[in-house]
């Protein structure tokens, strides 16, 4: 494991994902990703529920409220323009995957970023959720921020990411219906 990837497969890292190019000049990549007993659909909703609530560890990053345990109706209604967390959506592929970049005022503390998160089929039953961040690295202030937001996003995302599969692999035994 790295900072910059981790749970990602060589072949997850190795892909381009429309973050990738979302920035104007240089980027670190950077990958996360898990497999989850769910099929991609239901991998996909829990994903969009980053529109209601952020997933990772609630007293940090969602002032102490509980990040929803139910899927919400209507979050997976995702378009180019939407605000979700800190990004406006520059590009969704419905069923499948969504990019969002930093708005103005997190720019400002993060730097410049894009972020593809995807559900990527395995078979029926299985998927991969994947977050792929593209951090602007146009000097060496941008690249020792990059560096450092690495290690904060990878602690945030790895349980961002495993919240999401709990839940998604407990509705896959539940056979929630999408």
């Amino acid at each position: 494991m790295s900072l910059r990837h981790w749970g990602a497969t060589p072949d997850e890292i190795a892909r381009s994902y429309f973050a990738d190019s979302a920035l104007p000049g240089s980027v670190t990549l950077l990958t996360r990703a898990v497999t989850v007993a769910a099929p991609a659909s239901l991998g996909y909703r829990w994903l969009c529920q980053i529109a209601v609530a952020p997933y990772s560890y609630d007293f940090i990053d969602n002032w102490g409220r509980r990040s929803p345990h139910a899927l919400t109706p209507g979050a997976d209604d995702l378009f180019v323009g939407k605000r979700v967390q800190i990004f406006d959506l520059v590009d969704v592929q419905p069923g499948h995957e969504f990019t969002g970049r930093t708005i103005p005022s997190a720019e400002r503390f993060f730097g410049p970023v894009a972020l593809t998160y995807a559900a990527e089929p395995l078979d029926s039953g299985r998927c991969r959720l994947i977050g792929r961040l593209a951090v602007g690295v146009a000097g060496w202030v941008e690249r020792v921020r990059a560096e450092v937001l690495g290690i904060g996003d990878l602690v945030m995302m790895r349980k961002q990411l495993l919240n999401l599969k709990e839940y998604a692999e407990r509705d896959a035994r539940a056979g929630v219906e999408l």
